[in-house]
C-alpha cells in the first residue's frame, strides 16, 4: 500500500508536464490512517514555485528580445520537472505562462499548504549583472494585513542565504553571485514599507531571485539560451536541496 506522503506527493507534486505548459495536479491532504497500531506518515516537504509576471503590479520586464515573463516559466518548468526526478512535492502558483495572479494570491497558495519554501522566480533589469536573492527582513502592510510575521523573516533570511550559498558553485563561470539584500532594496517594496506585496501576506519562508538581469548582454545570451536555463534550474534545485536538507525533511 502507498503511504499518505507519496499519495500526497502525487496528488500535488506529479503534474503533467508538457511542452505547452504545465497542468497542475489537484491539492489533497493526506488522509489520517486508521489502521491500528501505525503512525501517520511524516509530512513531506513542500515547495512552491512562484513563476513571476503577470500580476497587479507588471507584466515583466522586456529585453534585448527577451520576455521577464516568459523566462521565469520557462525556468519554473524545468524546476518542476526536476522536483519530480527528486520526488520533492511542489505546488505551482500559476498553471500557464500568461495566467495573471495577484501578489497576494501567489501567497495564499503556498499559505494555504503550509509549504517549507516559497521561491519566487523573476529577471532584472538594470546597471548589474549575475543573480540576486531579496527576502523581507521587516513587516509592512497591505490590503489590511500587517506582515510577514518575526518568524517567518528569520527563516526567509536563512532561506536565501541557504539558497545562494549553494546555487554559486553550481553558476561559477556562468554569472556571479550579488549580495543577498532585503525587499527594502527594491521598487515595489519600497513603496509598502520596505517589503514587497507577496511577502506581506506571506506565512512561510519566502526569497525572491532576479535570475539575472535581462538587459545585460552577457545575462541575456546566458538566460537565453536551453543550456543557460538547464543550469539556472539545475542551481535552483540545488538550492531547494539543501533548504530540505537544513530543515531536516
Amino acid at each position: 500500500m502507498k503511504s499518505n506522503t507519496f499519495l500526497l506527493r502525487s496528488l500535488i507534486g506529479a503534474a503533467l508536464l508538457t511542452s505547452a505548459g504545465v497542468a497542475q495536479a489537484p491539492l489533497a491532504v493526506a488522509q489520517k490512517d486508521s489502521s491500528k497500531g501505525k503512525t501517520p506518515a511524516k509530512r513531506p516537504f513542500i515547495v512552491c514555485i512562484d513563476p513571476g509576471h503577470p500580476s497587479e503590479i507588471s507584466s515583466g520586464a522586456n529585453a534585448h528580445g527577451l520576455s521577464e515573463n516568459r523566462l521565469n516559466w520557462q525556468v519554473a518548468v524545468l524546476l518542476m520537472r526536476r522536483m519530480n526526478t527528486r520526488r520533492i512535492t511542489w505546488i505551482t502558483t500559476k498553471s500557464s505562462e500568461n495566467q495573471k495572479v495577484t501578489n497576494k494570491q501567489r501567497a495564499d497558495r503556498a499559505n494555504a499548504v503550509g509549504a517549507d519554501l516559497m521561491i519566487r522566480l523573476h529577471c532584472d533589469v538594470g546597471g548589474g549583472s549575475g543573480f540576486s536573492w531579496y527576502y523581507p527582513d521587516r513587516s509592512g502592510r497591505h490590503g489590511g494585513v500587517t506582515g510577514p510575521p518575526r518568524s517567518v523573516q528569520i527563516a526567509s533570511r536563512a532561506a536565501a542565504e541557504t539558497l545562494n550559498a549553494a546555487m554559486i558553485p553550481v553558476l561559477r563561470g556562468r554569472l556571479k553571485s550579488n549580495p543577498i539584500k532585503t525587499d527594502a532594496s527594491t521598487y515595489v517594496g519600497g513603496k509598502h514599507g520596505g517589503v514587497l506585496i507577496g511577502s506581506i501576506h506571506s506565512l512561510v519562508p519566502t526569497a525572491l531571485i532576479e535570475m539575472c538581469f535581462i538587459n545585460n548582454k552577457r545575462d541575456a545570451k546566458f538566460i537565453d539560451s536551453v543550456e543557460g536555463q538547464e543550469k539556472m534550474a539545475d542551481a535552483l534545485e540545488a538550492g531547494i536541496v539543501a533548504w530540505k536538507a537544513r530543515v531536516g525533511k
